[in-house]
C-alpha cells in the first residue's frame, strides 16, 4: 500500500519506516527552560532492523534485500549538515554544555531543505528509503522519523564500541575491511543489547546509560521537512548498515504543538505535554507509527522549586546538581509507543495520602476472581519484557502505590474527594480485570486551559480541575474512565490509530464497572445507575450524530484497510487533525453501546469473564477490532445461535455513520429505570409550576410552592436537560431551580446543563455562572461559545468575546481554533 496524501485532507502522515529500522529505546537528556519556553538536549535512539531487513547471514551481512521503489532527487547541497568541533569525548554532562553554546548561534534548522517533488509536496517522502546523491548514482538509505516543530542542530553516530565491557555483547566477525568491521561490531553491540532477556533488565539499562553518554564517531547528514527529519549516512546504503545508536541535538519552539507552556491555577509556570493530534513529534524525533513499540529513559534538568512528572517506572526523587538545578531520571521496560510518553514540570505541591490502602485491600477480595487469575499463568504472547502478569505479587497488588500532585490552591479540594477515591478505584479495576499493568500511578491535577477532564498515560493520569468542585461523583467516574485506559489504550493498544474505540469505548464501558464496585452498590443499584447513564448517552450519541460531520461517526473510518501500512511502514491517521474532532464523543459512546450490547446478549458474568481472558491474552500486544470479537465469539460459542458474527458487528456497529442500527431496535427500554421515573416526574412538577407562574403573573402565592426531591447528579444532568427542551421557563422558575438543587455548588456535568439553560433563556442574573464556568471549566466549554453567539443577543455576544479574549493566550490551540471559528 503507497499512501498518497492529499495536503488539502486533515489526515495526519506518520512518516517514519518503520518497516526498515525500528526504535527499541530511547535516553533522553534534556534541560526545561521557563524563560525561553524551550526544552532543549539531545536524545539517543537505539535501532533493531527491521522486519523487512531482519534475515542476515553468518557474517551478520544482508541475505536479502527487498527493490526499493526509487530515490528521491535531491542536490548535495540542499542537506542541512552543521559542523560541530570537538564532540568526540563529550559525556552527556559536557554535550549538554556545548549543546548550550551551538544553540545560540544561527539555527540552520530553520532553513531545512525542502524536496521539490511531488512526494514531498503530499507529504509522504517517507516512503521513499533512499536518495541519489551525487555518489555515481549510489542509493543511500534514508531513515526517516517523525517530526514537527522542532529544531534539530546536529546528528551523529554513536560509537559504542567505546563503552568498557561491550566487547562482551559481541560476536566474532570474520570481516577484512576494517571499517565495515568496526560498523559491523557496533551494531552487533546494539542488537545484543535491546535483544538482553528481561530477567537482566537493570544491565540493560545501566547499559542504555554508557552507550547513549559514548562519544560521537561521525556525524550524519539530515534535512527536516513540515512532518520529518531524514537522516542518511554517505555510502551507506541499506538499513541492516546504517548506524543503531544516534545521538540527535534539538530543542523544543515555545509554539511547539506537543507541548502546552502556561501557568497554574496558582499562577506559577509550568510545562507540560497535550497527548494532541500530533503527539510527541514536536517533543523529540521518534517513530510516530504504534508499532513502534520502544523502552525509554530520561534525565530532565529545571531550575529548584520545580516537580518533574513523567511516565516512569520509578518514583524519582531529584538531585541537587548545582544550588539552583535539579535532576529528575525516569525509566520505562515495558515496550510502548512513543506517543504514550508523558511529562509534566511545574511547581506542584504532593497531596499526602491517609493509610487507606490496607483497609482498601480487603475490602474488595473476591475468591472467584483469584481462582480465576490462577488459570491464566500462561506464557505471554508479548516481546520480553519485566512482565507483572508473570509476577505473583503483582498478581496479589489489589492497590499500586500512588501520589496525587496539585498546585497549592488545589490541595485541600484534592483531600477532600480525589485523595481517598483513588485506592478504592483502584481496587475496584482490580476486582474486575485483574492485575494491574502498571507498577505505579501518580495522578496530576493540570492547569485549567488542558483540553478535556482527563489524559491516562503509563504511570500517570491528568485530571483536569473541573473534576474536583460537587463531590464525589464526576471526579470517581472520570478517575475510574482514566484508570481503565491502563488495560484498554495503554497495555492493549490499538495498530492503528483510527480504531479510538477500542480505548474510549471500553474505558466509557468500564467505568461504570468500577465506579459502582467502588462504591458498592447493590445490584438492583447497579442496575439503576447504568439503565440512567445509558439513556444520558443516549441523548448524547443522538445530538453528536444530528450535528457532526457522517464520515467522523464511523468508528474504522479506514474500514477495511485499517491496519495496513506502506512498504516502508509509514500510514495516515483518519481525520487526525481535525481541529473538532477531539471536542466528539462518538467512539466513546458508539464503542460503549456496542460493549454494553454484547454484555447484555451474553451475560455479564461471563462478559467479563472474556474480558480478563482478552486482557491475559494481548496484554502488551496490538490489537484490531476482529482480535477482540474474534476471541469473545469464540470463547462463547453458543452465541452463534443468536446470529453474531465478526461481519456483522463490523458491519452495524464499526463501519458505518449514524445510530447502529442494533441500537436503534433496542429502543429506550432505560426510560423504565426506577431513578428515571423519578426525575420525569420532577420534570413534570417543574413544567407545570412554570405554567401556574406564567398564567399567574409574577406575584408569588401559596399554590406555586411545590416539593421537589433531593436528586443525584446525573438525575440532576437529565432533569436539566429535559428542561432544555422546553420552549420558555420564566425567571421565577431559573432562580428556584438553581436555589433548590444548589446547581452553583454541583460538579461540572450539572453547572454545565445550568449555564446552557441561562444562555437559553436570557437569564440575566446566571451570566456570572457562564462567565465563571468559561474561565475555570475549559475542558467542557467550547460548546457553550457557540450557545452565547447563535442567540444573536448582544450581551451574550459581548460576554463570548470577554471571556474568550481574557482566555485567548493560554487555550488549548485547537479549542483556540474551534471558538475563534464560532465567534469571527
Amino acid at each position: 500500500m503507497e499512501t498518497q496524501l492529499d495536503p488539502m485532507k486533515d489526515d495526519l502522515p506518520l512518516m517514519a519506516n518503520t518497516s526498515h529500522m525500528l526504535v527499541k529505546h530511547y535516553v533522553l537528556d534534556l534541560d526545561v527552560d521557563f524563560k525561553s519556553k524551550v526544552i532543549e538536549g539531545v536524545i539517543v535512539l537505539f535501532f533493531e532492523t527491521g522486519s523487512q531487513y531482519r534475515k542476515t547471514s553468518s557474517t551478520g551481512e544482508e541475505s536479502h534485500q527487498p527493490q526499493v521503489d526509487g530515490a528521491c532527487k535531491m542536490r548535495a547541497s540542499e542537506l542541512c549538515h552543521i559542523p560541530v568541533t570537538n564532540v568526540n569525548a563529550c559525556s552527556s554532562k559536557t554535550e549538554c554544555n556545548d549543546f548550550a553554546v551551538c544553540g545560540k548561534g544561527e539555527d540552520t534548522s530553520d532553513k531545512s531543505c525542502n524536496h521539490s517533488n511531488k512526494e514531498q509536496a503530499s507529504g509522504i517522502s517517507s516512503l521513499k528509503n533512499c536518495c541519489d546523491i551525487q555518489n555515481h548514482g549510489n542509493k543511500d538509505f534514508l531513515l526517516i522519523l517523525d517530526c514537527c516543530d522542532l529544531s534539530v542542530l546536529k546528528v551523529e553516530e554513536v560509537d559504542v564500541a567505546a563503552v568498557l565491557d561491550t566487547e562482551k555483547f559481541t560476536r566474532s566477525t570474520k570481516l577484512t575491511d576494517a571499517s565495515k568491521e568496526m560498523e559491523n561490531l557496533r551494531n552487533q553491540i546494539v542488537h545484543e543489547l535491546v535483544t538482553l532477556p528481561a530477567d537482566r533488565w537493570k544491565e540493560q539499562l545501566y547499559y542504555f546509560t554508557c552507550c547513549s553518554q559514548a562519544p560521537g564517531c561521525g556525524e550524519l547528514l539530515f534535512t527536516t521537512s513540515t512532518w520529518s527529519l531524514e537522516i542518511r549516512k554517505s555510502g551507506i546504503q541499506t538499513p541492516t548498515d546504517f548506524p543503531h545508536a544516534i545521538r540527535i541535538w534539538y530543542k523544543t519552539k515555545p509554539e511547539g504543538r506537543s507541548v502546552t507552556w502556561t501557568t497554574d491555577q496558582s499562577g506559577r509556570p509550568c510545562v507540560y505535554t497535550m497527548g494532541s493530534p500530533i503527539n510527541n513529534r514536536a517533543l523529540f524525533p521518534c517513530q510516530e507509527p504504534p508499532v513502534a513499540l520502544s523502552t525509554w529513559q530520561a534525565s530532565v534538568r529545571t531550575a529548584a522549586g520545580f516537580v518533574v512528572l513523567m511516565s516512569g517506572e520509578n518514583s524519582a526523587e531529584p538531585i541537587r546538581l548545582h544550588e539552583d538545578i535539579l535532576s529528575w531520571y525516569y525509566y520505562v521496560t515495558m515496550p510502548m509507543p512513543a506517543s504514550t510518553f508523558t511529562i509534566a514540570v511545574g511547581c506542584w505541591q504532593e497531596v499526602k495520602q491517609q493509610s487507606f490502602t490496607a483497609a482498601i485491600q480487603t475490602k474488595f477480595s473476591l475468591p472467584s476472581l483469584q481462582a480465576d487469575f490462577r488459570s491464566h499463568e500462561e506464557i505471554c504472547g508479548h516481546v520480553e519484557y519485566p512482565c507483572r502478569f508473570q509476577n505473583p505479587a503483582a498478581r496479589l497488588q489489589a492497590v499500586i502505590p500512588y501520589r496525587v500532585f496539585a498546585p497549592w490552591c488545589l490541595m485541600e479540594h484534592c483531600k477532600e474527594h480525589l485523595l481517598e477515591l483513588i485506592p478504592q478505584c483502584l481496587s475496584a479495576a482490580y476486582t474486575t480485570l485483574g492485575t494491574h499493568p502498571f507498577s505505579r500511578l501518580d495522578v496530576l491535577i493540570v492547569p485549567s486551559n488542558f483540553s478535556s477532564l482527563g489524559m491516562a498515560s503509563p504511570h500517570i493520569i491528568f485530571l483536569s480541575q473541573s473534576i474536583l468542585p460537587g463531590g464525589s461523583h464526576l471526579c470517581g467516574t472520570r478517575l475510574c474512565h482514566e484508570i481503565a485506559h491502563a488495560w484498554f489504550g495503554l497495555a492493549i493498544g490499538a495498530r492503528d490509530w483510527t480504531e479510538e474505540w477500542i480505548s474510549e469505548g471500553f474505558a466509557t464501558f468500564l467505568e461504570d464497572i468500577f465506579w459502582a464496585r467502588a462504591q458498592q452498590l447493590s445490584h438492583d443499584e447497579v442496575k439503576w445507575h447504568q439503565e440512567l447513564k445509558a439513556l444520558l448517552r443516549w441523548r448524547r450519541l443522538r445530538d453528536e450524530v444530528q450535528n457532526s460531520e457522517e464520515e467522523l461517526q464511523v468508528l474504522r473510518p479506514k474500514k477495511e484497510r485499517t491496519g495496513e501500512l506502506s512498504e516502508s511502514g509509514a500510514s495516515v491517521v483518519k481525520h487526525g487533525l481535525k481541529a473538532e474532532k477531539i471536542f466528539m464523543q462518538v467512539h466513546y459512546l458508539k464503542g460503549y453501546f456496542l460493549l454494553r450490547s454484547l454484555a447484555r446478549t451474553i451475560g455479564e458474568a461471563s462478559y467479563l469473564a472474556s474480558l480478563r481472558k482478552f486482557v491475559h491474552k494481548f496484554h502488551g500486544q496490538l490489537v484490531l477490532s476482529q482480535d477482540f470479537l474474534r476471541m469473545l465469539l469464540e470463547d462463547i460459542p453458543e452465541q452463534k445461535k443468536s446470529g453474531l458474527t465478526v461481519e456483522s458487528i463490523i458491519q452495524n456497529w464499526l463501519d458505518t455513520s449514524g445510530i447502529p442500527k442494533p441500537l436503534l431496535e433496542e429502543g429506550e427500554t432505560w426510560e423504565e429505570c426506577q431513578l428515571v421515573q423519578q426525575v420525569r416526574g420532577e420534570v413534570t412538577k417543574w413544567i407545570q409550576t412554570n405554567q401556574r407562574i406564567r398564567k399567574s403573573g409574577k406575584k408569588k402565592r401559596k399554590q406555586d410552592e411545590v416539593v421537589f426531591q433531593k436528586l443525584l447528579p446525573d438525575q440532576l444532568v437529565l432533569l436539566l436537560e429535559s428542561l432544555l427542551e422546553e420552549k420558555t421557563l420564566c425567571p421565577r422558575i431559573l432562580q428556584c431551580l438553581e436555589k433548590t438543587y444548589q446547581l452553583r455548588e454541583q460538579d461540572a456535568e450539572v453547572r454545565h446543563r445550568w449555564c446552557e439553560l441561562v444562555v437559553k433563556h436570557k437569564y440575566v442574573p446566571g451570566y456570572g455562572d457562564v462567565e465563571k464556568f468559561l474561565r475555570d471549566d475549559q475542558a467542557m466549554g467550547v460548546y457553550l461559545y457557540g450557545e452565547l453567539m447563535v442567540n444573536e443577543d448582544v450581551k451574550q455576544q459581548e460576554l463570548a468575546h470577554k471571556c474568550f479574549a481574557a482566555a485567548r493566550e493560554h487555550m488549548d490551540a485547537s479549542s483556540a481554533k474551534v471558538v475563534a471559528e464560532m465567534l469571527f
